[in-house]
């Protein structure tokens, strides 16, 4: 007698739809420890551009998000970002998902999760038509956002006025910035691409190289070394740290840094700016109040949207620092996309074989090149017979 054993869909994993769990809050901490085919866990309202980037670049099989992708406050284009790349998002899972232990094998099956039998948590599969409605709803309450970043921005012209319009509180550093260019890499959108576009530029006017937080490291990766490093150290390697570049570490208005402690734990005593706002103002600020000639901007935020993306009401004060800078700053965000190579090294080769047989043929039909070419003959015969001879007597 033959049985034939069933096994339900909750019995069986779908193929590619299990991997094992990188459990992090924090988004941008995750990333760096990423493999393909794991399962991110976060707990990241909004997720951002520059997030699903990251996660994009790390190609996890999936993200499981604690909270929602789109709460609606404004359209943020990460959760698209993450769909288009292949990778499934399961949103608004609840807390309970983070305390998932990192290394456990999750199943996913639309917007449930496994762990073995048990069934974990279940949120919203999200697809490109799910992201589209939630997308078009963001936009309808965008209004409200402006109203609120405005609201900011006054806010933070009422606090840090001297700053803005006087330089007061600016450190003193040893770096030298009077009538030298400065180029400021923040980790933004498009910061890779923008940085290997500009190399010709840094090789010709060699600019003050300034990497905020992971800035730096994109610094470090693209063949040079920062000359300073700004911001608040959450980011940024002790690779780059100990480099032997300037640091500046960000502070709250009250004084507390809570990077400090780690720069000088590596044996490099910073510089200490208590400012609020962002750490891509305040390397703004200083290098205009140090006397720059020049601020060339590359992956920092110049958009509304950038700015919500970001998650901070403190993004108010990039607004009004780049109207402090303005005469000065460049912002090269994008100029990768502006300006690309349409010629391939294949065709650059075939191009150059083309011009150089275009020259033999013109030699060739005139009697000079006819006895040129003559010479070259004979020459060629003289050392193929020398070779001939010289192995032939051995």
């Amino acid at each position: 007698m033959r049985i034939t054993l069933r096994r339900t869909t909750s019995d069986v994993a779908e193929p590619g739809t299990s991997g094992p769990a990188r459990v992090d809050a924090r988004t941008k901490a995750l990333t760096k420890r990423l493999k393909p085919g794991d399962v991110a866990v976060i707990d990241h309202l909004d997720i951002d551009r520059v997030a699903a980037d990251a996660l994009v670049t790390a190609k996890p099989l999936a993200v499981l998000n604690a909270a929602k992708s789109i709460s609606g406050r404004y359209p943020n284009l990460g959760p698209e970002i993450l769909v288009d790349a292949g990778i499934i998002l399961i949103d608004d899972l609840g807390s309970g998902i983070m305390s998932v232990s990192d290394g456990r094998d999750l199943r996913l099956e639309d917007g449930k999760v496994y762990a073995g039998e048990d069934l974990l948590a279940e949120g919203v599969r999200q697809t490109s038509e799910t992201i589209a409605v939630s997308l078009d709803e963001a936009r309808a309450g965008l209004s409200e956002e402006i109203e609120r970043f405005a609201e900011n921005t006054m806010d933070y012209m009422r606090r840090e006025r001297e700053l803005l319009l006087d330089g007061v509180g600016v450190p003193d550093i040893r770096t030298d910035i009077e009538g030298r260019q400065v180029l400021i890499v923040v980790r933004g959108y498009h910061y890779r691409e923008d940085l290997a576009t500009l190399r010709p530029y840094i090789k010709e006017y060699r600019p003050l190289l300034i990497g905020v937080d992971g800035g730096a490291d994109a610094i470090l990766d693209a063949g040079w070394k920062p000359d300073m490093i700004v911001g608040d150290m959450d980011s940024v390697s002790d690779r780059a740290l100990s480099c032997g570049a300037e640091i500046v570490v960000h502070a709250y208005r009250d004084g507390k840094a809570p990077g400090l402690e780690r720069v000088q734990a590596l044996g490099v005593e910073p510089v200490v700016f208590p400012a609020t706002g962002t750490s891509e103002d305040i390397a703004m600020l200083m290098a205009d109040d140090k006397g720059a000639e020049l601020i060339v901007a590359v992956g920092t935020h110049a958009t509304l949207v950038e700015f919500l993306d970001k998650g901070r009401s403190g993004m108010a004060s990039t607004f009004l620092t780049r109207l402090r800078v303005g005469g000065k700053l460049v912002d090269a965000k994008g100029v990768s996309r502006l300006y690309q190579h349409r010629i391939s090294n294949l065709q650059l080769t075939l191009l150059s074989l083309a011009g150089l047989f275009a020259v033999i043929m013109a030699m060739w039909s005139t009697a000079a090149g006819q006895t040129v070419f003559g010479i070259i003959g004979a020459r060629f015969d003289d050392f193929v017979s020398w070779i001939g001879a010289l192995f032939g007597g051995a």
